[in-house]
């Protein structure tokens, strides 16, 4: 006989598992590079109660987003959800996130009991609106940002909304990837529906519902004494949006991160009000945010459950930046809970010194490329987006931060040159890392990403998104920031900046260029090794000027000149300034 809480462990790993099985029909089944590549969609099974159960390898991002828009389904239909329902929702004011995020649920039944629900939501490449791909940062209000789906049923009783399916249809520019995608959580749902299903016919209807709250307890329980050997107290941080496209004045994101006995509370009061364009993120996604960042700081095996949220809970002033009020458009939010993350962890970096790595670094990059392309005298609409490239590790309190790796509270991939290359009138002429964008630091953060377009075609309109180009990702204890984003248009023979939040028409030949930072430093970079600075000069991630003039390192006929380097340490310590 197993114990109960192995038998909970069991169960975990059966509803976690399901999730994953849910997330590889999607990707076998989507139609758009940003499900299919880049994986910006998850999948999740919630109890009967509408309470996360089991979420797979898929985005923190979304772990607390699934249980709002769920409720406020069940709130519209209360009493009238059936077998075969699909439940659909992508409105940020009804619990979603941004319209591009489309959630499905299906209600899993046996016989004539409710067992629980599956849900599989998606970011789509387009939703209609003003601009395509559906994520302008310029726009100032959600009725210019696309579709706006309140919760309605895709499927009733297993039979399809034709008239909902139509509506998307025509509102969006292109429907052979959207409504594939849609189709392809539609499959996901199925599957989930299956082994859902499977599932209780092991363990007993009863017996399932049962275990699942018995989980989300042991969640709980566990969650809480992870935090409870934590230290009590309130730590603060702030840290900055550059500006929201508009004006010029920074968005300023603070908390008051306080810990009593086994429980977690942030505070954003003092955040800066939303702002006038699409970079606002709306509570249910500063909730996300906090819950991913808590996660990741207790760590552990935790299983990924509603128990696990129970423990935190946050203060976000309404109409704040850390909780928009309508009709504020949210489309560009991901920049905003990006640096949600950002201040939080820098808050923990107060509570645990010693154990917090530096800023993870990145512009909070996201580019959407739109045109038609001209098939005879019929005009085809091609969107592409990505979001997945601008990524590094901030230097650890023992080690380097991580090149080119997703930040921990995204888990996307970027999508290869060779696929956008296929699918869009674009070539990427340069995806590398990028030498002398790390922070600096006893243990450096990770270096910088570069991406270059070349524009194949004439009116090609491009959307870009970016920030970090006045205030860097942050070091910690004497670690340096790394250098600043930087977006460059080169067109007739002429190389212009851009700022950091464009909307530009290209021309056939034009190149863009994406320089995305590294992340912060850890440490005093005159305290680095100099054999890593020296490995770091051979891999071209540190020139030969900037190893001396900030680690303060020389090297001369491929070996650290050991003499030289203490010179140049003592006097480089000797030149600054107080306090530095």
């Amino acid at each position: 006989m197993l114990s109960k809480s192995v038998m909970l462990e069991v169960l975990h790993n059966a509803l976690a598992g399901l999730a994953d099985g849910m997330a590889l029909t999607l990707v076998r089944t989507s139609r758009s590079s940003i499900v299919r590549q880049s994986l910006d969609f998850s999948t999740a099974v919630m109890s009967s109660k509408g309470e996360l159960v089991g979420q797979g390898m898929c985005l923190p991002i979304h772990l607390g987003g699934m249980m709002p828009a769920l409720d406020a389904c069940l709130r519209y239909f209360r009493g009238r959800i059936h077998p075969g329902d699909v439940l659909i929702n992508n409105d940020p004011y009804e619990g979603a996130s941004h319209l591009p995020d489309i959630f499905l649920y299906k209600p899993v039944f046996i016989e004539e009991t409710l067992v629980g629900y599956v849900c599989a939501m998606g970011h789509h490449t387009d939703i209609g609106g003003r601009v395509p791909g559906g994520s302008a940062t310029d726009s100032t209000e959600i009725y210019q940002e696309g579709l706006r789906i309140p919760p309605l049923k895709l499927f009733e009783r297993g039979v399809p909304n034709e008239t909902l399916f139509r509506i998307i249809e025509k509102g969006v520019r292109v429907p052979e990837q959207v409504l594939g995608d849609l189709q392809g959580q539609v499959a996901a749902l199925a599957y989930g529906e299956r082994e859902l299903c499977a599932l209780a016919e092991r363990y007993g209807i009863d017996g399932l519902i049962s275990y699942e709250e018995a989980l989300l307890d042991y969640s709980e329980d566990l969650t809480r004494s992870a935090i409870r050997a934590l230290p009590d107290g309130e730590w603060t941080f702030k840290d900055y949006v550059d500006n929201d496209g508009l004006s010029e004045d920074p968005i300023t994101v603070a908390v008051k991160l306080t810990k009593r006995d086994d429980a977690i509370h942030m505070d954003f009061t003092g955040t800066s009000p939303q702002c006038k364009t699409a970079l606002n993120p709306i509570l249910a996604t500063t909730q996300s945010m906090a819950y991913a960042v808590v996660r990741t700081v207790v760590g552990g095996d935790l299983p990924s459950t509603a128990g696990c949220f129970r423990p935190v809970s946050i203060t976000a002033p309404e109409g704040s930046f850390a909780n928009a009020s309508p009709p504020a458009a949210v489309a560009a939010r991901a920049l905003g809970f990006r640096r949600m993350a950002h201040t939080m962890f820098g808050a923990f970096a107060q509570m645990l010194p010693d154990q917090m790595p530096a800023c993870f670094g990145g512009s909070d990059y996201m580019g959407v490329f739109a045109g038609y392309h001209q098939d005879g005298s019929a005009r085809r609409a091609w969107v592409f987006a990505e979001a997945s490239n601008e990524v590094a590790h901030g230097g650890f309190p023992t080690r380097d931060g991580i090149d080119a790796q997703s930040s921990p509270v995204s888990n996307n991939t970027n999508v290869p040159a060779e696929i956008v290359e296929i699918d869009n009138p674009i070539r990427i002429e340069e995806y590398a890392l990028l030498g002398d964008a790390e922070g600096a630091g006893k243990y450096r953060g990770g270096v910088g990403l570069v991406r270059q377009y070349r524009f194949l075609q004439d009116d090609t309109l491009a959307q870009i998104r970016t920030d970090r180009q006045v205030h860097p990702p942050y070091g910690l204890h004497g670690g340096q920031s790394p250098r600043a984003a930087r977006v460059v248009l080169s067109s007739g023979g002429e190389e212009r900046a851009l700022p950091g939040k464009s909307l530009i028409t290209v021309k056939a030949g034009d190149v863009l260029r994406i320089e995305m930072p590294g992340g912060g430093g850890w440490g005093d970079p005159l305290d680095r090794d100099p054999e890593l600075v020296r490995q770091d000069m051979v891999a071209e991630k540190v020139s030969r000027r900037r190893a001396r003039a900030v680690y303060g390192v020389v090297v001369d006929g491929g070996r650290v000149d050991v003499p030289a380097t203490r010179r140049t340490r003592e006097d480089l310590r000797t030149r600054r300034l107080p306090g530095q």
